[in-house]
């Protein structure tokens, strides 16, 4: 093999894949961009819009899991992206893939089998089931960085209890899976030798649920989030990119990605 094809596969091995597939009535939807620690780059986004959507118009599934490869479940913001250019549109569609989960006509339950930070937070609270890991860590790491979890705090500071965002959003620092539970971010934990039978288990009882009866109690449950999404989307994603683009921003971020290479 020449150093150029050598390149090329192992350039194809970097691009974010978001993977498919369908048993016992469960779709998972797996991010698998592992190179990066499965940041929410504009690659990967697309591909879980596109797999949230096929997963919709899907006879064969009637709940949708959210996994991920690798040590890490979502990284956050792709910063090498965040960095090189406008936020503006990356913010809007973090807010938009939260209301696709939300909206999501089939329950979506989050599989945690290791770290969340920053914007991956938001995928987990606009799930509507999140069975962690012990392992599984979380970090709202924003404001370290001279930014704020805009985006995601539409559906971030609803699920948790106001002393536990306040806590986490303000400070920046890591904290446990069972801290996650305490404050209302995740529904279970369980040993990470167990996630997968305890995920099996919710899955299970969910599917058990006739089609209308699953989509119209979400909707029932989900439509106080929606609204307020939809009421203030636009506004926070405005926010972020301003932070973004703030120099304050760049230049952590920058020095940031630097320490990390």
């Amino acid at each position: 093999m020449s150093d150029e094809q050598a390149q090329q596969e192992s350039q194809q091995d970097a691009r974010p894949r978001v993977g498919y597939d369908v048993s016992d009535a469960v779709a998972t939807i797996t991010l698998d961009s592992p190179h990066n620690r499965n940041a929410l780059s504009r690659a990967l986004v697309t591909g879980l819009f596109e797999a949230l959507e096929r997963a919709a118009a899907d006879d064969a599934a009637r709940v949708v899991v959210i996994a991920a490869t690798g040590s890490v479940f979502c990284s956050g913001a792709d910063l090498s992206e965040a960095a090189s250019g406008s936020m503006e549109q990356g913010a809007l569609e973090i807010v938009r893939l939260q209301r696709a989960i939300l909206t999501h006509p089939k329950p979506v339950v989050c599989r945690l089998q290791g770290p969340v930070r920053a914007g991956g937070t938001g995928i987990v609270a606009a799930a509507d089931v999140v069975v962690a890991a012990e392992r599984a860590t979380f970090a709202l790491t924003e404001v370290k960085l001279g930014l704020a979890p805009a985006a995601i705090s539409l559906t971030v500071f609803q699920r948790m209890t106001q002393r536990g965002a306040a806590l986490t959003a303000l400070g920046g620092e890591v904290f446990s899976a069972q801290e996650a539970l305490e404050h209302g971010l995740v529904t279970r934990v369980v040993a990470d030798e167990q996630l997968d039978a305890a995920v099996a288990e919710v899955t299970t009882s969910l599917a058990t649920g006739a089609p209308q009866g699953l989509r119209e109690t979400k909707r029932l449950l989900t439509a106080p989030l929606v609204a307020h999404l939809d009421a203030h989307g636009a506004d926070v994603a405005a926010l972020s990119a301003r932070l973004f683009g703030s120099e304050e921003a760049k230049e952590a971020m920058t020095a940031f990605l630097s320490r990390r290479r």
